[in-house]
C-alpha cells in the first residue's frame, strides 16, 4: 500500500498571518539589543525563505556585528516570545479559503479518531467515499521556527491534521530544500516506512516552495493565495498549481493525482 507525506507551507498557504512574523522579530530584535529594529532591517523578502535567512539579512541589515554568530541567539528569542502572540493570532489573522477543509480530507478518518500534533493520522476517502490508496502523514515544511509556525495555526484550530513532530522549520538551515530532506528523515523514523520522491507532496505559494520540491524528488504543488500568480507558479516547474484551496476535490486531485488511487 503507497503511502504518502504532506509537507504544508503556512504563510498564505494555510494562513494569512497579518505581520504576526514581522512584529515577532522586532520584538525578538528590541530584548535582545536593547532598541527598535532599524528601518532599513525592518522589511526583508519574506516570502518563501527560512527564519534562518531571514534572520541572517535581518540582523546584518541591523549593523549587528557577526550575524551568524548571532543568529542562534536571535532564533531562540524568537521562539521564545512567540507564544506570547496567540491573542493576537486570534484577532488579526485567518485561516485561508478551503484551508482546514483540504486538511480533514486529506486525513478523512479511516476508522482511527484524528491525533492532534502526536503521530498524524492515516487518510481514508475522498468526499465522494471512495477510499484513497494508502496512508496520508501530512506535517509542516515552513521557513517559520515551530514555536511560531504552532503559533499561527493552533488558534485557528489548523493543527489537528497535523504531526509537528516529523516537519521541517526555519531554524533548521537557510535552504528550503534541505528542509524536505529532513523532513522525510524523521517521517521515515516515526512511521517506519520511507517516503520517496514523489510520495512526498509540499505544497506551497512561492516560487522557493516549488524549487524545494523538485529539487529532492518531490511533488510540488503551488497554491496562488500569496504573492505569485498562477503563471509565475506554473513557469516554475510545479506539477500542479491551483488557484486557492476552495475545492477540494481539485486539491484532492493536485495533491494525490487519481493514478494513485484505487
Amino acid at each position: 500500500m503507497a503511502s504518502f507525506l504532506v509537507l504544508w507551507d503556512v504563510d498564505f498557504t494555510l494562513v494569512n498571518a497579518a505581520g504576526i512574523g514581522r512584529h515577532l522579530y522586532r520584538l525578538a530584535f528590541t530584548e535582545l539589543y536593547g532598541r527598535e529594529l532599524p528601518e532599513q532591517a525592518d522589511a526583508p523578502n519574506m516570502a518563501g525563505r527560512t527564519d534562518r535567512a531571514i534572520a541572517l539579512d535581518v540582523l546584518a541589515l541591523a549593523g549587528v556585528p557577526d550575524p551568524r554568530g548571532e543568529v542562534s541567539f536571535f532564533e531562540a528569542a524568537l521562539a521564545r516570545l512567540a507564544p506570547g502572540l496567540s491573542d493576537l493570532v486570534r484577532t488579526t489573522a485567518k485561516a485561508l479559503p478551503g484551508a482546514a477543509a483540504a486538511l480533514a480530507a486529506l486525513a478523512a478518518p479511516g476508522g482511527a479518531p484524528p491525533q492532534d500534533n502526536s503521530g498524524g493520522t492515516p487518510g481514508g476517502h475522498r468526499p465522494d467515499g471512495h477510499r484513497l490508496d494508502g496512508m496520508v502523514r501530512q506535517s509542516l515544511l515552513t521557513g517559520n521556527v515551530r514555536p511560531l509556525a504552532e503559533i499561527k495555526l493552533a488558534p485557528l484550530g489548523l493543527t489537528k491534521y497535523l504531526d509537528l513532530n516529523v516537519g521541517a522549520y526555519g531554524d533548521e538551515s537557510e535552504v528550503r530544500a534541505e528542509l524536505v530532506h529532513l523532513a522525510r528523515e524523521r517521517a521515515a523514523l516515526a512511521y517506519r516506512q520511507e517516503f520517496d520522491r514523489e510520495a512526498t507532496i509540499v505544497i506551497g505559494d512561492t516560487p522557493l516552495d516549488v524549487e524545494a520540491a523538485l529539487a529532492t524528488g518531490a511533488r510540488a504543488v503551488a497554491v496562488a493565495t500569496g504573492h505569485f500568480t498562477i503563471g509565475e507558479l506554473t513557469g516554475s516547474g510545479a506539477h500542479a498549481v491551483l488557484p486557492d484551496l476552495t475545492d477540494t476535490e481539485a486539491v484532492l486531485d493536485a495533491v494525490l493525482p487519481r493514478r494513485t488511487r484505487p
